[in-house]
C-alpha cells in the first residue's frame, strides 16, 4: 500500500519521496532527461509568478524523480517565499547531500543556518562553498558573516578583505560589513571610516546606517547614533530592527519610559515582538522594578525565539562530554603527562572562568587598565584546539581522549605545538600591547577544558568568577547567548547546565594542579580596592589605581555586557534573583546543592 503521508517538513511531498527519502536508491540526474518538460513548465510558471502552479508542477516531477536537482532547488525557493524554512532548509540540505559541488544549493544552506544561529553547521558549508570556487567573492563574504557572528572577527577580517580584492572595486556593502567586523574587534576608528566612505558610496542602504548607529551607541556617542537612526528610520519607517536600537541607545541614556514606549508599539499595532526586542523590553521593565512582567517578556522572548527555529539545549552532547572530561583528566593519568614549557618570550594569557553572566567582563575591564595586562576578550583558540588536536597528534581519536598521544615518542612536544598554535594566534590578533606580559582570555566555558589548560598553561594565572546561582541563571534567562551547547534557551537547561559544568570544576580541582583563585562578584562590588589588590598580587603584577576606574576604559569589551561596564561599580546585579523569586522555583531545587557548595543561600 502507498504511503501518502505527507512530510512533517512542510514541503508538501510525501514523506517517503522527502525527509525519508533512501538517496542510495535514486537514479543518475542524467536519467531524468525525459521530465525536462516539466521542469520547463514549473519554471515558466515561477517566472509568471504563479507560484500555486510552479509548485504544483515541481511535485509532480519530484514525485517521479525525488533526487532532481533543479526541482528540489525550485521548490526550496518557493518554500523560502511562503515563508516555510524547516521545509527549505530539509531541500536543501537534500541537494548538498546529492551534489556536495553544487555552489548555489552550499551557499544557500549555509546562509539558512547562519540567519537561525547554528553558526558551526554554517561554517562548515560556507568553508566548502570556498573550496568548490576558491575565487568567488560571493563566498568569501559567506565565510565573513559567519567567522564575525561566531566571535572570530580577525579571520572573518581577512575573507571580507578578499572579497575586496576580488572584486577589484569598492564595494560599498562589504565595506560595511567590514565596518561592523572592526567595530566587534574594538577597531572603532577604523569601522566609522569605513561606515562613512560605505555611506559616501551607496547613500540610502538603512541596514549600513543602522550598523554605522551601533557603532556609535557602543562607542557612547549616543546623540550620533540618534541621528543616524532618525535617518535609517526615514528609509524604512518603523522597522522592528530600528526600533530596537533606538530603545537600545534611549535606555543607556536612562530615558526607559520613551525606550519602553518604543517597544510597546508593535504589540499595539498587532505585531509579535521578536526574541531580542523581548529581552529589551524585559531588560528596561527590570529597571524600572516592575519584575512581573520583565520575567513575562524573558519568558517569551525564549518561547519565540525556538518556535523561529532557535537551538535547543544539545543535553547529550554536554553531559557525554563532561564525562568523558572526567574520565580522562584524573591524578593518575596526568602524573604520566607532560606539561609544556612556558614561553618566556611572549606574553602569558590570563584566563577568567566563570559560567556567562558571571562577572568576567567586568574583572577583565578592571584588569585591562593595567599597562601590564592588554584585553584578548572572548577568545575561541582553546576550543579551536580541541577540534584540531587529532590532526596535529596524528589521533584516530577525538578529545580529549587524542592527548593519549602524548605518550608517543614521537608526539613528545605535541604540547608546545599546541601551546605554540594559541600563542600565534594571540599574537597574530594584536594582543600583545608594548610592556604587557600578560593578555587576558575570557571566554565563556572554557572552565569545561581547564584539564587541557593546565597541560598547556601549567603557570598561568586561572581566576574563576562566582556569583550566586539563581542570579546567573536570571541573567543568562534575560539574554540570547549560545554559549554552553545552547543551554540558554529554557530556564531548566540553563539550571541543569550550570550544574553539570559545576560538577567538572569540582572534579578538575581535586585532580589539577594549577594556579587557581576563585573570586567572589559579590564580595569584589562590596570591596572592590580588597579584592582588586588580591587579584593583581596572584597575577604578579603591582597594584594600580586606574583599575578602579574601571568605566574610564574606552575599550570595547566585546559581551552582551558592554553596556554595563561603561558605569561605575554599582550593586543593583548582587542578588538580582530576589524579586523573581516565584519564578526560579522551578530550578530551586535543582540548583540548591550548588547553591550551599559555594556558601550562598536562597533569600527572600
Amino acid at each position: 500500500m502507498v504511503d501518502l503521508t505527507p512530510c512533517a517538513c512542510g514541503s508538501g511531498l510525501r514523506r517517503q519521496r522527502c525527509c525519508s527519502l533512501d538517496v542510495s536508491a535514486l537514479s543518475p540526474q542524467e536519467a531524468t532527461g525525459l521530465l525536462a518538460p516539466l521542469m520547463a513548465q514549473a519554471e515558466a510558471a515561477y517566472q509568471a509568478g504563479d507560484l500555486a502552479g510552479a509548485e504544483t508542477a515541481t511535485r509532480q516531477l519530484l514525485e517521479l524523480a525525488p533526487g532532481h536537482e533543479e526541482a528540489l532547488m525550485l521548490l526550496y525557493r518557493l518554500c523560502r517565499q511562503q515563508n516555510r524554512p524547516q521545509a527549505a532548509e530539509a531541500l536543501v540540505k537534500r541537494v548538498v547531500a546529492l551534489n556536495p559541488n553544487n555552489f548555489t544549493a552550499t551557499n544557500e544552506l549555509a546562509l539558512l543556518l547562519l540567519s537561525r544561529g547554528a553558526l558551526a553547521e554554517a561554517e562548515l558549508h560556507a568553508r566548502n562553498a570556498i573550496r568548490i570556487a576558491p575565487q568567488s567573492a560571493q563566498a568569501h563574504n559567506l565565510m565573513g558573516l559567519v567567522l564575525t557572528e561566531a566571535n572570530r572577527p580577525l579571520v572573518g577580517e581577512y575573507h571580507y578583505r578578499r572579497v575586496l580584492e576580488l572584486a577589484q572595486g569598492e564595494e560599498p556593502i562589504t565595506l560595511a560589513n567590514l565596518a561592523w567586523n572592526l567595530k566587534t574587534q574594538g577597531r572603532i576608528e577604523e569601522s566609522r571610516a569605513l561606515y562613512q566612505q560605505s555611506m559616501a558610496l551607496k547613500p540610502g542602504v538603512a541596514q549600513t546606517i543602522l550598523g554605522y548607529a551601533k557603532m556609535e551607541e557602543a562607542d557612547r556617542k549616543f546623540s550620533r547614533a540618534l541621528e543616524l537612526l532618525d535617518e535609517a528610520d526615514r528609509l524604512m519607517p518603523g522597522a522592528p530592527s530600528m526600533q530596537l536600537a533606538r530603545a537600545t541607545v534611549l535606555s543607556r541614556l536612562k530615558r526607559n519610559e520613551d525606550a519602553l514606549a518604543l517597544l510597546d508599539q508593535p504589540e499595539k499595532d498587532g505585531r509579535q515582538l521578536g526574541p531580542s526586542e523581548l529581552s529589551e523590553k524585559g531588560r528596561l521593565l527590570d529597571q524600572m522594578g516592575r519584575y512581573d512582567e520583565a520575567f513575562a517578556c524573558f519568558d517569551q522572548g525564549k518561547k519565540t525565539a525556538l518556535e523561529r527555529g532557535g537551538r535547543a539545549y544539545m543535553a547529550e552532547a554536554a553531559s557525554d562530554m563532561a564525562t568523558r572530561l572526567q574520565g580522562f583528566f584524573t591524578q593518575r593519568r596526568l602524573a604520566t603527562l607532560p606539561v609544556a614549557a612556558p614561553r618566556a618570550d611572549m606574553p602569558q594569557p590570563i584566563f577568567i572562568l566563570g559560567f556567562p553572566r558571571s562577572g568576567t567582563t567586568l574583572i577583565e575591564q578592571m584588569l585591562s587598565v593595567h599597562a601590564r595586562i592588554s584585553a584578548g576578550d572572548e577568545l575561541p583558540f582553546i576550543s579551536d584546539i580541541t577540534q584540531i588536536m587529532p590532526r596535529l597528534l596524528a589521533s584516530p581519536l577525538a578529545y580529549p581522549e587524542a592527548l593519549a598521544e602524548l605518550w608517543m615518542g614521537d608526539q613528545r612536544d605535541g604540547l608546545e605545538e599546541l601551546r605554540d598554535y594559541y600563542l600565534n594566534r594571540a599574537r597574530k590578533a594584536g594582543f600583545f600591547k608594548d610592556g604587557a606580559g600578560f593578555f587576558t582570555d575570557k571566554m565563556p566555558l572554557n572552565e569545561m577544558h581547564l584539564g587541557l589548560i593546565s597541560l598547556l598553561f601549567p603557570q598561568s594565572p586561572v581566576i574563576h568568577v562566582l556569583r550566586h546561582p539563581l542570579d546567573v541563571v536570571l541573567s543568562v534567562y534575560s539574554n540570547h547567548l549560545t554559549h554552553g551547547y545552547f543551554c540558554a534557551a529554557q530556564l531548566e537547561s540553563i539550571a541543569a547546565h550550570y550544574n553539570l559544568v559545576g560538577d567538572l570544576i569540582q572534579h578538575y580541582r581535586q585532580n589539577l594542579q594549577m594556579r587557581y583563585l576563585p573570586i567572589s562578584y559579590e564580595d569584589m562590588v562590596t570591596d572592590q580596592e580588597a579584592q582588586l589588590r588580591n587579584l593583581l598580587e596572584f597575577i604578579g603584577v603591582e597594584f594600580d589605581p586606574r583599575c578602579l576606574s574601571f568605566e574610564e576604559n574606552t575599550r570595547y569589551a566585546r559581551t552582551a555586557s558592554y553596556a554595563q561596564v561603561t558605569e561605575k561599580l554599582y550593586d543593583r546585579s548582587r542578588y538580582r534573583y530576589r524579586p523573581y523569586l516565584k519564578h526560579l522555583e522551578p530550578v530551586l531545587e535543582t540548583l540548591r546543592p550548588a547553591i550551599e557548595r559555594l556558601g550562598y543561600r536562597i533569600e527572600e
